[in-house]
């Protein structure tokens, strides 16, 4: 065969390679890359958090609070890490069991604010509304912890104390407002970072 014959073999086979390599690219383009099942349940669980977030802040019904006066008497309430080497160490395991735990404890917390709200004949909307979404955010973290096969964690009762007056239950709503607010602030932040831990797309 003359040197013209091999040049166009070997520019046929090159163009056909070419073709092949073109078309594999358009199937592997077309195929949506694989999104953790749980990338789902973090979309769900931010605007939860939002929602809290609204609630807590109404928890008092009052407009201006000074909170630095505000004597801290619910020891335990979680006590929740914001250091920079606390999140740049998370987990998504651990920090499902943290975020359930946490939403549990608050829970508790304001369903007893609640009751003895109503004891001294004051309003419960916002307890009952916190209680609500603390309630479906520790649904949705549950459902997380079953999806990766994580035990989820038992709640303990807290021991707390008795309220004896309208004032100490305002005083007491107010202190739990803020650490609610602490609490929602914490979560978005925890959730954020496993969206990134476990390449969630961005919308």
């Amino acid at each position: 065969p003359s040197p013209v014959h091999y040049l166009i073999y070997g520019s046929a086979s090159f163009l056909l390679y070419l073709l092949l390599l073109a078309e594999l690219l358009v199937h592997s383009s077309g195929r949506p890359a694989h999104i953790s099942p749980l990338c789902g349940m973090f979309g769900s669980m931010i605007p939860q958090v939002d929602r809290l977030m609204n609630s807590s802040k109404r928890l008092h019904d009052l407009e201006l609070v000074n909170f630095a006066a505000v004597e801290h008497r619910l020891h335990s309430l979680p006590h929740i890490q914001h250091t920079a080497a606390y999140f740049s160490s998370l987990k998504v395991n651990e920090s499902l069991s943290q975020l359930f735990s946490y939403s549990q404890s608050f829970k508790l917390h304001v369903d007893w604010l609640k009751t003895a709200k109503e004891n001294m004949s004051l309003s419960v909307q916002w307890a009952e509304s916190s209680s609500i979404h603390l309630q479906q955010l520790s649904n949705l973290v549950n459902t997380s912890l079953h999806q990766i096969g994580a035990d989820v964690p038992q709640s303990t009762p807290p021991s707390l104390p008795d309220v004896s007056t309208a004032f100490d239950a305002l005083k007491f709503s107010v202190e739990l407002s803020e650490r609610l607010e602490a609490f929602c602030n914490w979560s978005k932040r925890v959730l954020r970072h496993l969206q990134r831990l476990s390449r969630c797309p961005r919308h």
